[in-house]
């Protein structure tokens, strides 16, 4: 029988959260667009001002899954939420509960932490996930669109008058 647990991400798992952000760009097609590198994640998660926080799912010894969110603020209800930026279960590993684990424990961090949303985003296309979620409970906003701006398109928006 194996063993599961959850446990927040060390320095040490930083490398294993790396490989496995670079097998989700894989899976979502989107590869192309990954720059990081162990050392940004590194300081994103473990630096002087850390940026977002992680969890990792543990079998036998082994990291199999992890979930990367932070804080942001709903002005509606003047609450801080949890955003969850990546969640994911190695291939080998799905179909043992371990995404709907991961997802309880943020919610539990979610609710220690007087959060008034728990939210994430998924794409459109991925209808295995979006089952799972709304299995859970979750609510996928149809009318909502996610707005980004990168790269030459930010510093062009930042330099404007």
């Amino acid at each position: 029988m194996n063993t599961f647990t959850i446990r927040p991400a060390e320095p040490a798992d930083v490398s294993h959260i790396y490989d496995m952000i670079v097998e989700l760009a894989v899976f979502e097609k989107l590869e192309h667009l990954v720059v990081a590198t162990e050392a940004l994640l590194h300081e994103g998660l473990f630096g002087d001002k850390p940026s977002a926080e992680a969890i990792v799912g543990v079998e036998d010894g082994e990291v199999v899954c992890f979930a990367l969110f932070f804080h942001n603020f709903s002005t509606f209800l003047t609450k801080k939420g949890l955003y969850l930026e990546d969640l994911y279960v190695k291939q080998a590993h799905r179909g043992k509960g371990y995404g709907r684990q991961m997802l309880m424990a943020l919610a539990r961090i979610a609710v220690e932490r007087e959060c008034g949303r728990f939210e994430w985003s998924v794409l459109d296309w991925n209808e295995n996930a979006i089952r799972f979620y709304e299995g859970m409970g979750a609510d996928v906003m149809p009318d909502w669109r996610i707005c980004r701006v990168t790269g030459d398109a930010l510093t062009a928006l930042a330099a404007e008058h």
